[in-house]
C-alpha cells in the first residue's frame, strides 16, 4: 500500500509540472502532440482536445511534446503558426517556466492545507541540560518550558533557537516549572555544532536539547497564508543551498539520493499519517521545481538559457551546438540518476 501511495504522489507531482507546460503552451497557441506521465512503452492512452494523453511504463518522470520541440531530436523543427519554434523567445521562456512554477504553486497549496489542519511543531520544552553550560549555570532543568525570551513570547523550539543564535549579550528567560513561573538570566556561548548538512559550524547556544514534545500550531487565515509562503520559500532555499553544497563538495556525493530514496521516504511518511505525506509531497514538489530550473540542456533551465541567448544576440544557437549540448545534458542527467540509484542501493545494503 505504501508503495502505491509513493507512486501516486510522484505521478501527481509530475502531472502538475507537465500540466503547467501544457496550459502555458495552449495559452501561447502552441499545439501539444503528447502529454505523457512516465517514459518508455505506452501502457494506456486516449486523445482529448487534440492531444494524446499517455501513461508510460517507466514512472520516473514525464513530458509534454509540443509541435516543433523534441528533446530526443532537436533537429525536428516546425515553422507552422502553431509550432513552438515560431514563438518569440519570451513566449517560449514563459512556457518553460510554467512547469516549475506549477510545482511551486502546488507546494504552496499543500502547505496551506497542512496549516489548516494544524501542523505539529516542537514545543519549547527542555529535554536535557548540558553539563557546565550557561543553561546549567542559570539553573535550568529538564522539563522546563521556555515561555518567553527578553519579553518575546515563545511558542515553538525553532523560534527559540533562532532568537538565541542571533542574540547579543545576556538573555532574560521566563520559564514554567511544575506550574510555577520563574525567571532566569544567562549569556549564550559560541559552540561548535553540526547543521542539517552535517557541517561543523559555530553557533550561539545555551546548552539544552529538546524533549521531543509537540503541539498543534493554531493559525488564523492570514497566518495560514503566511505559513504556506514561509514554508515554500524555506524549502526552495534549502534545496538551492543543498545543490550548491553538492557542487562545491561541502556535502559529499554519497548523500545524493534517487528514486528509491523518494519511494522509501514517501512510504515512511505514509506510515506516519496524511500530514507527513503532505509535508513530503510539498518538499518533493519544490524539489522538482528547483531541479528543473538548473541550466542543464534537456531540462527546462537549459532551454531557458538557450532562449535567453537568442533574446540577447538576436539569433538562435546553431543546430550542431543544440544537439551536442542536449546530448551532454542527457549524459549529465543519466549520470546523476545512476549515482543516486547507486547510493540508494548502498543504503539499502547497509
Amino acid at each position: 500500500m505504501s508503495f502505491l501511495v509513493s507512486l501516486a504522489v510522484l505521478s501527481a507531482l509530475i502531472f502538475f509540472h507537465e500540466l503547467g507546460h501544457y496550459l502555458a503552451a495552449r495559452l501561447m497557441g502552441v499545439y501539444v502532440e503528447v502529454f505523457s506521465i512516465g517514459f518508455g512503452k505506452k501502457v494506456a492512452s486516449f486523445v482529448k482536445w487534440g492531444t494524446e494523453w499517455r501513461i508510460a511504463m517507466i514512472p520516473l518522470g514525464g513530458y509534454v511534446r509540443m509541435k516543433g520541440q523534441d528533446d530526443s531530436d532537436p533537429s525536428k523543427k516546425s515553422y507552422d503558426a502553431d509550432s513552438y519554434n515560431t514563438k518569440t523567445p519570451l513566449q517560449r521562456i514563459f512556457i518553460l517556466l510554467a512547469g516549475p512554477l506549477a510545482n511551486f504553486i502546488l507546494a504552496f497549496f499543500l502547505y496551506f492545507i497542512i496549516a489548516l489542519g494544524g501542523p505539529n511543531i516542537l514545543s519549547p520544552v527542555i529535554g536535557e541540560v548540558v553539563k557546565e553550560s550557561p543553561a546549567e549555570a542559570a539553573g535550568l532543568q529538564s522539563g522546563d518550558r521556555i515561555r518567553a525570551i527578553n519579553g518575546i513570547e515563545i511558542q515553538e523550539w525553532n523560534t527559540m533557537a533562532d532568537i538565541i543564535a542571533s542574540s547579543e549579550g545576556s538573555l532574560s528567560l521566563e520559564i514554567e516549572r511544575e506550574g510555577f513561573i520563574e525567571y532566569k538570566i544567562l549569556t549564550p556561548r559560541i559552540t561548535q555544532t553540526k547543521n542539517m548538512f552535517d557541517e561543523v559550524v559555530e553557533r550561539k547556544m545555551i546548552g539544552i536539547s529538546q524533549s521531543g514534545q509537540t503541539h498543534k500550531l493554531e493559525l488564523g487565515v492570514v497566518e495560514t497564508l503566511g505559513y504556506a509562503t514561509e514554508q515554500t520559500l524555506f524549502a526552495s532555499t534549502l534545496i538551492f543551498t543543498g545543490l550548491q553544497k553538492l557542487i562545491t563538495g561541502d556535502v559529499p556525493a554519497k548523500e545524493l539520493g534517487g528514486v528509491i530514496s523518494i519511494v522509501k521516504l514517501t512510504s515512511d511518511a505514509t506510515d506516519a499519517g496524511w500530514m507527513a505525506v503532505l509535508f513530503f509531497a510539498a518538499l518533493i514538489s519544490v524539489n522538482l521545481g528547483v531541479l528543473n530550473l538548473l541550466p542543464i540542456p534537456a531540462l527546462d533551465g537549459g532551454h531557458i538559457v538557450f532562449n535567453l541567448y537568442e533574446l540577447v544576440v538576436r539569433r538562435a544557437p546553431s543546430e550542431a551546438v543544440l544537439i551536442n549540448l542536449t546530448i551532454a545534458g542527457w549524459v549529465i542527467l543519466f549520470g546523476l540518476m545512476g549515482l543516486g540509484l547507486y547510493n540508494d542501493i548502498n543504503r539499502l545494503m547497509g
